[in-house]
């Protein structure tokens, strides 16, 4: 099979898996279960004057939440894309699209990424893999923003769901300075994030010398994209993904060695799960938050306005967390007392 086939089975492949099997982690959490923030009985605010609105990389958010990149590459998920961007427009938030490689390799994939007619206002993302930088000038990469309307190009880092993929492709050398030259010649703003095996300060610390935009954790305890490999794999890279199912770095450790060492805007995300998941984010500094399996689950089950039904029931939990911390508006949050216990504490300890 070609590989721009080969690229769009695999798309639809993911899907079907996300939605027909387990493939959360089993052994480790995000750790916003073993955070609280202060409860205040006198928070000293009304809660209809909150403000939950913020924005991020200058473009205006509801409230701080987005969806991550997903899918895409397959005529199958055309319909996806576009009830979910259907749903960002009208609850004012942004979007990832799913990896944009595949409409470099095959050009009859464009219409399952186009979704800007659908949502003429909301922040929206291109998507390439780090190990493909090598394969693509910053020409076709600005060529693929441009065609797509996009206000930004988020190039993923996923190692662990490469070496464990059957036709990954865990060439990783000199990605730090690809990263670089992609962020220094696109049009438009460069951010990095992991896939949900969370991002260490080694690579926080590395990250934080390039010219890149922001960084987005993807922490470890949501998704397993190692588990969803070995569900379709061969049975050597089942065992494989099986192995390394629960690795990475959880949410909340991910976002404070990521606030501790770099001073770049940090998107949360990685098992977020509730409004409250957002509000703990925001406490801990995250100028962001994502997620994107619940919103296909929300798709799945019943097309844009069962994503606008989720998206709004995070915003009432996001604004009722708001109240109980004393907080009327976004920034208020930031620096807000919280407490750590259990292994999210022993984590941080040792960051």
């Amino acid at each position: 099979m070609p590989t721009k086939d080969l690229t769009s089975q695999r798309k639809i492949e993911h899907v079907n898996i996300v939605l027909q099997k387990p493939v959360q982690f089993t052994q480790k959490t995000t750790g916003f279960e073993e955070m609280e923030v202060e409860y205040l009985t006198l928070p000293e605010i009304d809660a209809g004057k909150i403000d939950t609105r913020t924005t991020f990389l200058k473009h205006a958010f509801s409230f701080p939440f987005m969806v991550s990149s997903m899918t895409g590459g397959h005529e199958k998920t055309t319909i996806i894309n576009r009830q979910i961007a259907q749903a960002c427009e009208e609850v004012g938030i942004g979007m990832g699209l799913g990896s944009t490689r595949a409409a470099i390799e095959n050009k009859k994939t464009m219409a399952s990424f186009d979704v800007r007619k659908y949502a003429p206002n909301i922040f929206l993302a291109c998507n390439i893999g780090v190990s493909n930088l090598k394969k693509y000038s910053s020409k076709q990469l600005q060529k693929l923003v441009d065609d797509l309307q996009c206000d930004a190009m988020i190039v993923h880092s996923n190692s662990a769901q490469e070496i464990v993929q059957h036709e990954g492709t865990p060439q990783f050398s000199d990605c730090l300075k690809e990263i670089g030259r992609v962020a220094r010649e696109l049009e438009v703003p460069v951010y990095v994030k992991e896939v949900g095996n969370g991002i260490s300060p080694t690579n926080v610390k590395q990250l934080d010398k390039l010219p890149i935009a922001a960084i987005d954790v993807a922490g470890a305890g949501g998704t397993s994209w190692t588990a969803i490999e070995s569900k379709r794999g061969t049975m050597d890279n089942k065992e494989l993904g099986e192995k390394f199912w629960n690795v990475g770095i959880p949410t909340v450790p991910a976002v404070i060695g990521a606030k501790r060492y770099s001073k770049k805007p940090i998107i949360a995300s990685g098992g977020v799960r509730s409004g409250q998941d957002v509000l703990k984010a925001m406490v801990l500094g995250a100028s962001m938050s994502a997620a994107a399996i619940p919103i296909i689950l929300a798709q799945d089950n019943g097309g844009a306005q069962k994503i606008v039904s989720h998206l709004e029931k995070l915003q009432r939990e996001f604004r009722a967390g708001m109240f109980l911390a004393g907080a009327k508006n976004v920034s208020a949050l930031h620096g807000k007392k919280y407490y750590l216990f259990g292994k999210t504490k022993e984590w941080v300890e040792q960051l």
